[in-house]
Order: structure tokens, then C-alpha cells, then sequence
């Protein structure tokens, strides 16, 4: 049984999944977090909640104590490869033995979508650190498409700008198995792996499967980009944010993100979870509007 795992971003999506996953398996975690007071979603006996910041580096080093493996995930941000080499640079000191890091399909340093750059800037770092390390590099996630459930459920329409292009989207549940597969076990040091879901499907695929598991027509409505990203600065994102959507969204309209890899079967040991599933799985999420606040 390995020694306690440190996660990082264990709030968000694919950390909170990683760490239930480690600890349905029995695995000790510690999780950082900026204030252990407003911490509600961590609340199982089996996680030991550490406050720390990735912007505070003096807090990161006594994170480490005890720790022999770590997973290092974040949300996306203009600061993050800088946030993230900061937990880099505290590992090396702590001299951890293994840190495994969420980073994206279709990161390059040379890439024209901001967040593939960031997270190949950190991969670049932690790759020179060091540190025996693990990249693991996940296609979209299905369940980014939970965002549009507003108007899945008041219009039956969902929109975008990623024209007739494909990916192989992927379920948070399904990383979350190779995360912890390469958190815990052996061999995996020096690998990238991308993790894929089991086929390529466009927005209108995805239309069609909704369409059938909500037992209502909904359509996928292709929109300029300019479009989008004033819709998506409308709701209240962030410039930055609504511009990085909309790259991803450019480079899955040319085939960017198309590639599946048996890395879930192969590395996270089952079958990989297909939309069909995810569809019947969180087709109450669809179903009912939110009110507007």
C-alpha cells in the first residue's frame, strides 16, 4: 500500500474524483487547500485537509511532509504555469519520488490555443525538474458539456463554434482511474499518456445521443465565433476564458482532437465510459432549467 498521496486541486472535478477513487482503494490522501473552513467537498475521514496555496510557495514545502507521490492539477489561468512550477520547484526541494500531472490533449509550447500552451510550458518544466514524473494529457471532458444543460433544458439547443469537427470526449470518471492508477502503482515514470474516450464524436453526435437519452429533440447550433465568445463574455466569463473555449473549439473544427488511445483499458484498467453512458447517467442535470439569479 503506498504512503499518503498529496492532491492537488482535489475541489475541482478530476482531483475531487481522483480522491475518491484513492480512497475507495484504502490510499491515505492529503489535499491542499487555500482555507480548510470553507472546504465542504472533501468531508470522508480518509483525507486529510492541508491549508496551502500554489501562489504562497512558503506553504507548499511543508505540504510535502511525508509525502512520497503527488497529483498536480489546477483550474486553467493566466498565471497557471507559473502557479504550478511554484508546486514544481517545493517537490524538488521535498525531493518527491513520483508527481503526476493533469495536463491537456494537444499541448504544445507552440500551440495557438493559450491553455495548451500553459500546460506545455508546465510539462516542459517538470520535465527538466527532475522529479520522476507522469503527464497525463486528457481529451475534452463530457463533462464540460453539463455547462449547456441551461439551454438543453429551456430550448432543447446547445451552442458552439467547433463547426462538423470531432473528439474522442472523455469522462472525468475515466481519468480519474488512470490517475490513480498512476498515482499507485509501478512503471509509469517518463510516460505521457493521453486519455481519450472510446470513440470521436461531433456536437451534432453528441445532439443525437442526448436527443435519445433525455427522450426529447435536442440540436447542436453552430454559431460564428465572434458570436461565442461575446455570449460566453456576456455570461460573465473572463476575456482570457471565453478566447481559450473558443481556440479549443478552432482546433477541434480541424481535427485536433480526434485521436483515441486505449490508455483508460490499458493503464486504468476498464473499459472506457462511452457518452451513451454519460447521457443516462446525468440526464437529469438536462432536463430541468436553472433560475436565473
Amino acid at each position: 500500500m503506498p504512503n499518503k498521496i498529496l492532491v492537488i486541486g482535489a475541489t475541482g472535478n478530476v482531483g475531487g474524483e481522483v480522491v475518491q477513487r484513492l480512497v475507495e482503494a484504502g490510499v491515505a490522501v492529503r489535499a491542499l487547500v487555500r482555507n480548510r473552513a470553507k472546504t465542504t467537498s472533501l468531508t470522508n475521514p480518509g483525507v486529510e485537509l492541508f491549508e496551502g496555496d500554489l501562489s504562497k510557495p512558503d506553504t507548499l514545502v511543508p505540504a510535502l511532509a511525508g509525502i512520497g507521490t503527488a497529483l498536480l492539477s489546477s483550474s486553467p489561468d493566466p498565471n497557471q504555469a507559473k502557479l504550478q512550477n511554484n508546486f514544481i520547484d517545493a517537490a524538488r526541494r521535498a525531493k518527491l519520488g513520483h508527481l503526476v500531472q493533469i495536463s491537456a490533449m494537444g499541448a504544445a509550447l507552440d500551440s495557438s490555443v493559450s491553455f495548451c500552451r500553459w500546460h506545455a510550458e508546465t510539462e516542459q518544466y517538470l520535465k527538466h525538474s527532475g522529479i520522476p514524473y507522469t503527464i497525463l494529457q486528457p481529451n475534452f471532458f463530457m463533462q464540460n458539456m453539463l455547462s449547456f444543460a441551461p439551454t438543453i433544458a429551456a430550448e432543447g439547443k446547445f451552442y458552439g463554434s467547433m463547426k462538423d469537427g470531432k473528439a474522442s470526449f472523455v469522462d472525468i470518471r475515466d481519468i480519474a482511474a488512470v490517475a490513480a492508477a498512476t498515482l499507485t502503482g509501478d512503471g509509469h515514470a517518463g510516460k505521457t499518456y493521453r486519455i481519450t474516450g472510446p470513440e470521436v464524436l461531433s456536437f451534432a453526435d453528441i445532439a443525437a445521443k442526448l436527443s435519445f437519452a433525455l427522450g426529447k429533440p435536442v440540436t447542436y447550433v453552430d454559431i460564428p465565433r465572434t458570436a461565442l465568445v461575446q455570449a460566453m463574455t456576456g455570461s460573465g466569463l473572463p476575456d482570457w476564458q471565453a478566447e481559450g473555449i473558443a481556440g479549443l473549439y478552432d482546433l477541434g473544427a480541424k481535427g485536433g482532437f480526434a485521436e483515441v488511445t486505449s490508455v483508460v483499458k490499458d493503464v486504468g484498467g476498464k473499459q472506457p465510459i462511452s457518452f451513451d453512458e454519460f447521457a443516462k447517467n446525468f440526464a437529469p442535470a438536462f432536463q430541468v432549467a436553472k433560475t436565473a439569479r
